[in-house]
């Protein structure tokens, strides 16, 4: 009896080439044993440039910052247990920020699942609450349909992570090759244009405001709308704020901006969204590090709130009009709208809103106060900003570095502001800023990061020596966990309760030495003097990663400041200075 012909092919092999069609050229992560079969084929691509990283959550975050920076699915691959356990951050990550990423993970074999075997974790049930789809594949033939799916749906509508985890007996198994006609899963729907209605509305409620904010979310970017965002502000007039992660979809330096809003925002943007009479959010989720207090938030504010995802409308603030839809979309439809609006003679009247935002930029204007003789991290990330140049991506960690790189950074081009909004997640920087190199390989890349930052993800400077990817990293080295030890100051009567990163003396580790000792180039700044001949040499490199340790003075603190939990009105300009918005007419 003639035996069946076998199928041409793995599920491994399938599963590369799956990849290769969806458009995947760089992959990060770690073999082992469970994901080992896709290994064999993957090295023989020739389309896939695979990172071979030190911690599983470095591929993640790299992903992320690879899509961040690309606008492209970022992948990233790991074994069962641990390796898809050390993934749970940064898909957390990329799930709270809206990243399209897609993670691959190797499981035990079907038939040892449920059976507690080596390596072996429900990493679906661990997953599920922060991927926007998850699915496990246990044959070989499921391959290529679910990783066509997971690509879709990562980078369609609001875009987040797919998790797709295969077990090792699916990636032996043979298989014929067939990419689906239709890669979406039943009962994935697109999100329908907006009703023109509510377009309308929206054009005569901005004819109709005096005092208006266009409140701008990250949203604007994933929908790639910053050119119809900037028509729409033009036309009408309006001022406008970005969030933290919309940093760059309208210009720092365009005299409509106000900002950054939020608990370290700029007091005019603050003092503007707590007295504007209608506010215009686009793709943005009134998260509460923008709103502070709810209840206190905005009180006198209509509430028009485009979103392509309806879950978020009035989630966290009620909205007066909804409009769902992608934002490029809605904008596009909104401006010939509006015009005709003001064509007709409703346009609105903002010069004496313009007037008294113009007292609070005079009042308080963004600046910083040395409280040393040494370096003032402000001081090294403006002049950071001012060397590197436009068109420089930079990413950052997590706590005062951030929030000063989303100050004294200018932030004039779309996606070169690459970080953790979401999660907050501290080691962030240094993987993300290695996925936006592979990724944008012309750019030049910074890391800005804290030195508490720097010591968790550290370890990927050896990835990017290895293979050739030459991020550069300032460390703005304070010797100690600086927005928690600035919490513990205001809020806990100095009582400095174990963040103190050294233990007296000679700071450890000597991070220049260290960045040496993993192939790169290790500089050490201290004093103003040395500040832009350190940059300067540091720019000139680009043989190998460059980091930069920039020794600063532990006592300065991010301003302006909204306590947590209090309302945007309790805003702090500095210590004990609170501002007065005023409710002059």
């Amino acid at each position: 009896m003639t035996q069946p012909p076998v199928p041409p092919m793995t599920g491994a092999q399938a599963l590369v080439g799956a990849l290769e069609q969806a458009g995947a050229d760089t992959v990060f992560g770690i073999p082992g044993g469970a994901i080992l079969p896709a290994y064999d084929p993957l090295y023989h691509s020739t389309a896939i440039r695979h990172v071979l990283v030190r911690h599983e959550q470095g591929a993640g975050h790299a992903a992320t910052g690879y899509a961040q920076a690309t606008g492209r699915v970022g992948v990233c691959l790991a074994t069962s247990g641990p390796g898809a356990t050390n993934l749970v951050t940064p898909i957390a990550d990329a799930h709270l920020d809206s990243v399209p990423v897609v993670a691959i993970t190797g499981q035990v074999p079907s038939g040892a699942l449920g059976t507690d075997a080596f390596q072996e974790v429900d990493i679906i049930g661990m997953t599920l609450p922060i991927t926007k789809h998850n699915l496990q594949v246990t044959e070989a033939g499921q391959i290529v349909p679910a990783i066509a799916a997971a690509f879709h749906i990562a980078s369609t509508g609001r875009p987040g992570p797919v998790l797709v985890d295969i077990t090792k007996d699916a990636l032996q198994g043979h298989t014929e090759y067939h990419w689906p006609r239709q890669p979406a899963p039943a009962g994935y729907r697109p999100v329908p244009p907006p009703e023109p209605a509510a377009v309308r509305i929206a054009a005569r409620l901005l004819g109709a405001a005096r005092r208006p904010v266009l409140y701008v979310g990250g949203g604007v970017l994933k929908a790639r709308a910053t050119a119809e965002l900037r028509e729409l502000a033009e036309l009408t007039g309006a001022p406008v704020t970005t969030t933290l992660m919309a940093l760059g979809a309208f210009p720092d330096s365009h005299p409509q901006h106000l900002g950054m809003p939020g608990m370290h925002g700029s007091v005019p943007a603050v003092a503007a969204l707590q007295r504007a009479d209608l506010i215009v959010a686009i793709g943005a989720r009134f998260d509460d590090r923008v709103t502070g207090r709810t209840d206190s938030f905005a009180p006198h504010a209509r509430i028009v709130h485009i979103d392509v995802d309806p879950a978020e409308i009035s989630k966290n603030v009620p909205a007066h009009l909804a409009v769902v839809g992608d934002a490029r979309d809605v904008l596009a439809r909104l401006v010939p709208v509006v015009r005709a609006e003001w064509a007709a003679g409703r346009r609105g009247d903002y010069r004496q809103w313009w007037q008294r935002i113009g007292r609070w930029r005079a009042r308080y204007p963004a600046g910083f106060a040395a409280t040393g003789d040494g370096l003032a991290p402000q001081q090294v990330i403006r002049r950071l900003g001012e060397l590197a140049g436009p068109g420089t991506v930079f990413t950052s960690g997590v706590g005062q570095h951030q929030m000063w790189a989303a100050q004294f950074l200018t932030h004039d081009r779309p996606y070169t502001w690459l970080n953790s909004g979401g999660a907050g997640t501290m080691g962030y920087a240094i993987p993300a800023a290695m996925g936006a190199k592979a990724g944008r390989p012309e750019a030049a890349v910074w890391a800005i990061d804290g030195d508490g930052c720097f010591q968790m993800t550290c370890q990927e400077l050896v990835t990017c020596a290895v293979n050739g990817i030459p991020i550069k990293v300032a460390v703005i080295d304070n010797g100690t966990l600086g927005m928690v030890r600035q919490w513990q100051d205001l809020f806990y009567g100095r009582r400095y309760s174990h963040t103190t990163l050294h233990g007296g003396g000679d700071r450890v580790p000597d991070i220049a030495r260290l960045a040496e000792a993993m192939g790169c180039h290790g500089l050490r700044c201290e004093y103003p003097g040395e500040l832009d001949a350190t940059i300067e040499k540091a720019l000139a490199l680009d043989d190998a990663p460059v980091v930069v340790d920039f020794v600063v003075d532990q006592d300065a603190m991010v301003w302006p400041m909204v306590p947590a939990g209090t309302s945007n009105d309790d805003i702090m300009a500095a210590r004990d200075v609170r501002p007065d918005f005023g409710d002059e007419e």
